[in-house]
């Protein structure tokens, strides 16, 4: 499970870089605190299903690209 997190969070980062998009502007898309995207990027939280989908749209990719 750990390591479906920490994979979670190195797509989500390399996706967010690539769009270039800040943490705290992904955060703020979101309504949520940068920290807590920080948490996700680094493998120390486990999102929910609709955070991930939220976290998608975001970034204007589907579900896959972020979880594979």
């Amino acid at each position: 499970m750990k390591d479906d997190a920490k994979k979670l969070g190195e797509n989500l980062k390399k996706l967010r870089i690539k769009k270039d998009i800040s943490q705290i502007e992904l955060a703020r898309m979101l309504s949520v605190d940068r920290s807590f995207v920080s948490n996700i990027e680094n493998g120390k939280n486990n999102p929910t299903l609709s955070t991930i989908t939220s976290l998608a749209k975001a970034l204007g990719v589907s579900t896959n690209e972020l979880l594979k």
